[in-house]
């Protein structure tokens, strides 16, 4: 089976998909436990890419486990950045899903407004993204 570099990140990199959830122009995001790196602070909910997996794949099994949502599609790739001081490159990627996120690994979940995403102690890669929230309105 053909391999497609495109898809996948160098062999130093661990790719990550962020989902980018929105209803009635609320965005979801879960404060990440305080066991784990960047604890405490909030991020857009998502997880490893495994080898294998397609980013739909790796959305649709993480925000089942973390979140309890069914993804019920994937849209546009909004920004790819490399999280600084780790292997992890995080792809937010559009993604529909259905049901009520319950925190089943998370501290918290939260809808807030784009403007509110300033408010809140973002990831440092989730803080980039929603600065270029900001620069694409």
């Amino acid at each position: 089976m053909a391999h497609t570099e495109s898809m996948s990140a160098p062999k130093d990199r661990i790719r990550v998909v962020a989902a980018v959830i929105q209803r009635d122009g609320h965005f979801l995001v879960c404060q990440r436990s305080h066991l784990k790196r960047h604890g405490g602070l909030w991020e857009f909910p998502g997880g490893k890419i495994e080898l294998s997996e397609t980013i739909k794949a790796a959305a649709e099994r993480e925000l089942k486990e973390e979140l309890a949502l069914e993804v019920t599609g994937i849209g546009r790739t909004l920004l790819i950045q490399m999280d600084p001081g780790s292997p992890f490159q995080i792809e937010f990627v559009e993604v529909f899903a259905e049901g009520d996120p319950r925190a089943l690994e998370h501290e918290e979940v939260r809808w807030v407004l784009p403007s509110e995403l300033e408010l809140i102690p973002l990831a440092p890669t989730d803080e980039v993204f929603a600065a270029s929230l900001g620069e694409a309105s």
